[in-house]
């Protein structure tokens, strides 16, 4: 029941709900484009919070008061679940882009969406469209003060210990100038991957870790930075779910 009240919702979503509200937040675009933002971003922020809520989720979330809130930041996490997304958002109190896979675009309502709230699709085969969109990101946080969310692993992984790093993921904040957020998400697997193709309640746990500050930073330091931040990651996940990574 909840696999079909979860998937129904978001069919419901995509659709019945989202044409109105595309057409009321493109009304408000042409006097304010601010309240468009924010209204776009409440739209995902509350579906996201209730697809979780049917899902059964059961959310602890730490270290949220630590997420500047002054300035635009980019958000590094882990990457085991679609529900990675879905939680992320969930937490955003500011306008937030995330990252995601070029094949995501392929569905037309959630497209829509994406670009309302400034997500971007990264082609990891193509390396000059992969550039433009890190310059594309760097250029939101520094010029629009729009966060960014990347998953540097690169890809949905199920293992205790985490996949290397992208180290080009950390070329937007770089460019940017702007501090890094580390996110360890725990259990979000748990949800539905690993139990495909139903959906579980699930004990889940966000923890954001304090910001790592790019501005300034030398070469060596630049060099050190997604060692740095894969580390505090490691840190944040094994305390939370009680496993050791291997080292």
């Amino acid at each position: 029941m909840r696999t079909i009240l979860a998937f129904l919702f978001l069919l419901l979503y995509l659709t019945v709900f989202s044409l109105p509200a595309w057409l009321i937040i493109r009304i408000i675009r042409l006097s304010s484009p601010d309240k468009a933002d924010r209204a776009a971003l409440a739209c995902v922020r509350n579906g996201f919070k209730v697809l979780a809520w049917l899902s059964g989720v059961h959310l602890e979330v730490k270290g949220e008061e630590l997420i500047p809130s002054d300035r635009a930041v980019l958000f590094v996490s882990n990457h085991r679940s679609y529900f990675d997304i879905v939680l992320g958002y969930s937490l955003m109190r500011h306008l937030t882009g995330f990252v995601a896979k070029k094949q995501v675009l392929k569905v037309p309502s959630l497209r829509v969406w994406m670009r309302m709230v400034y997500c971007q699709s990264l082609d990891r085969e193509n390396l000059r469209e992969g550039m433009n969109t890190i310059k594309a990101c760097a250029e939101l946080i520094k010029e629009k003060q729009i966060s960014i969310w990347i998953c540097p692993e690169g890809t949905r992984n199920h293992e205790p210990e985490m996949l290397p790093f992208k180290e080009g993921s950390f070329k937007i904040a770089e460019l940017a100038g702007c501090p890094v957020v580390p996110v360890a998400m725990t259990h979000t697997d748990d949800i539905f991957e690993n139990h495909f193709p139903w959906i579980h309640s699930t004990n889940v746990t966000v923890e954001f870790g304090a910001p790592l500050e790019t501005a300034g930073l030398d070469r060596a330091g630049r060099k050190a930075l997604p060692g740095q931040v894969r580390s505090e990651i490691e840190g944040m996940y094994e305390r939370n779910s009680g496993t050791l990574m291997n080292k």
